[in-house]
């Protein structure tokens, strides 16, 4: 494996000759290629863990019918915001 060093803004940056093809490869592809090859690379980077969606989604339907049953009330985006302006 071949390692090449190139100038980013100023910055050195270490990466493999494959990476160096790839990153060539995509900047010919069109503005929407290269979103759909970013969006493509990202979503294998960021996986969501299945448990801890499925426990926000389980509380997200809890508190719903909580709010539907009137035991806990809305507050306002203003409301929110606003207190944590006036605590800091």
């Amino acid at each position: 494996m071949q390692i090449c060093a190139r100038q980013n803004k100023g910055k050195e940056e270490i990466m493999t000759q494959s990476t160096v093809e790839l990153a060539s490869l995509a900047a010919k592809l069109s503005p929407s290629e290269r979103l759909q090859l970013v969006e493509t690379i990202l979503a294998t980077l960021d996986k969501p863990d299945p448990e801890i969606a499925a426990a926000w989604a389980n509380e997200a339907e809890d508190r719903l019918a909580a709010y539907k049953r009137g035991e806990i009330l809305a507050v306002s985006e203003a409301e929110v915001f606003g207190d944590l302006d006036d605590r800091q």
